[in-house]
C-alpha cells in the first residue's frame, strides 16, 4: 500500500469513528450525507459554525456518546 493510500485509508477510518461517536452509524446514509452537505454550507467563522464547533469540542471531551441529541440539547 502506498503512502497516499495509507493516508486516505486512515482519514476514512477517523471520519467513520466520528460518525459512530455521534451516534449516527445506524441512520439512513442519504440522511447522513444530506446533513453533511448542509454542514458544508455553514460559513466558517459564522456564529452557527462556532456553535457547532463548540458542540463538537464538548462531544470529544465526553467519554462516550450514547445519544448525540443529549450534547446538542445541552448546547442550546
Amino acid at each position: 500500500m502506498t503512502a497516499d493510500r495509507k493516508k486516505e485509508a486512515r482519514e476514512k477510518f477517523l471520519l467513520g469513528g466520528i460518525v459512530v461517536r455521534a451516534g449516527l452509524s445506524k441512520v439512513d446514509r442519504a440522511f447522513l450525507l444530506g446533513g453533511l452537505i448542509e454542514l458544508a454550507r455553514v460559513a466558517s467563522g459564522s456564529a452557527e459554525y462556532r456553535r457547532l464547533r463548540d458542540v463538537g469540542e464538548e462531544a470529544f471531551k465526553a467519554p462516550v456518546l450514547g445519544d448525540a441529541r443529549r450534547i446538542l440539547e445541552a448546547a442550546e
